[in-house]
């Protein structure tokens, strides 16, 4: 997907302080720009993180969450979050990315800055590559994404996005499948794209919603007016219910949609598997313009902080909208331990082992996967 957007990676609870616990006010709560910052928790970790890509990593975590000017806020929780890794796959990642409810919820306010050195693999473009195919390459990335909302009425948010991703040496195999196959920006880019975003937004917590939907529609334009080396269109469709089942047993169920128009480049296609999505898949096992899927996931509370899940997706990528068909569906299972950090925030170490065909991968993760 466009930018590969990075989330805080998997974690190993090493060490945890959390500051202030009481979530009463301090001195710091109080800034030059007279903003009042209530019931803060800040979060630090020391990481060892594992995934299909990124095998062990090493690092540090923080996360901060906060109300802005409300004592008892019916707003969602924002939060900040900061990440630095290295893993033995000689990986870099550092991010910072995080989400702001205004009082009120009248203006939310999306961002992240990443900058990532990334050894990956690449398969070829379309649904059938095979296992074969593999081929190593890498490259480095800084990414820049703002997302700013307004509410138009009950729930309904109109915004506009920028998203802005540098890809620079790029290092792969002369003559090998990135060349053969001709693919666009293998000798290093940059992308800029503006875009307008509609939501319809029910869920009533910010990291672990057990009730509500959310339905999500944005398009972008990617082209030289810009800055972007690459003329495309992206549009996606991101639909999520949650129902509470039985006491604090919650049914989870997304589908996602993800289309590309024009000539887009390596980074910005879609971009299959991950930590978020059809877990067991390398992120990235299948690439090309187009994506859907649907996942699912039953969340179970067992005792005080620990929970279990079980989850299962469907989906596929294809060149044209209308290639994507039943009988090539890819598919994943799998299931997982949630540890809450936070009981207030209901902040969850989430460790998930997904399965799918011919490949699996065990996931650390700071939240839930949707």
């Amino acid at each position: 997907m466009a930018g590969k957007r990075i989330s805080l990676a998997g974690i190993v609870w090493l060490l945890l302080f959390i500051y202030p616990s009481s979530g009463q006010v301090r001195p710091l709560d109080t800034i030059k720009t007279g903003i009042l910052i209530k019931n803060y928790h800040l979060l630090v970790l020391p990481v060892i993180a594992r995934s299909i890509e990124t095998s062990w990593s090493f690092g540090a975590a923080a996360s901060l969450t906060f109300h802005i000017n409300r004592k008892d806020s019916a707003d969602r929780t924002s939060n900040l979050q900061g990440l630095g890794l290295y893993s033995l796959k000689k990986q870099v990642i550092v991010a910072l990315n995080g989400t702001v409810y205004f009082p009120g919820e009248q203006y939310i306010l999306s961002h992240q800055l990443s900058y990532s050195y990334f050894p990956d693999q690449f398969w070829g473009i379309g649904n059938k590559t095979p296992n074969s195919n593999q081929e190593s390459y890498d490259f480095k990335q800084v990414y820049l994404f703002l997302h700013g909302q307004r509410a138009l009425g009950s729930h309904l948010f109109a915004g506009v996005r920028y998203e802005y991703q540098r890809v620079l040496k790029v290092d792969f195999k002369p003559n090998g499948l990135l060349d053969r196959e001709n693919v666009p920006g293998r000798y290093g880019y940059q992308v800029s794209g503006l875009g307008a975003s509609f939501t319809y937004d029910t869920r009533n917590h910010a990291f672990v919603p057990d009730k509500g939907e959310m339905l999500q529609f944005y398009a972008s334009k990617f082209g030289t007016i810009i800055g972007s080396d690459f003329a495309y269109m992206n549009y996606v469709v991101d639909i999520r219910k949650f129902w509470k089942i039985y006491r604090h047993q919650v049914l989870a169920i997304q589908a996602f949609g993800f289309y590309n128009t024009g000539n887009v480049p390596l980074r910005s296609l879609a971009s299959f598997g991950g930590a978020n999505s059809m877990r067991g898949y390398y992120s990235g096992r299948f690439r090309d313009k187009n994506q859907v899927f649907a996942q699912a996931e039953y969340r179970v509370p067992v005792t005080g902080r620990l929970g279990l899940v079980a989850f299962a997706g469907a989906g596929d990528v294809s060149h044209r909208f209308a290639d994507v068909y039943l009988d090539e569906l890819k598919y994943s299972w799998g299931g997982g331990v949630r540890i809450m950090l936070s009981k207030k925030e209901k902040l969850n170490l989430r460790l998930d082992y997904g399965i799918g065909q011919r490949s699996s991968g065990f996931y650390f993760q700071l939240g839930e996967a949707f």
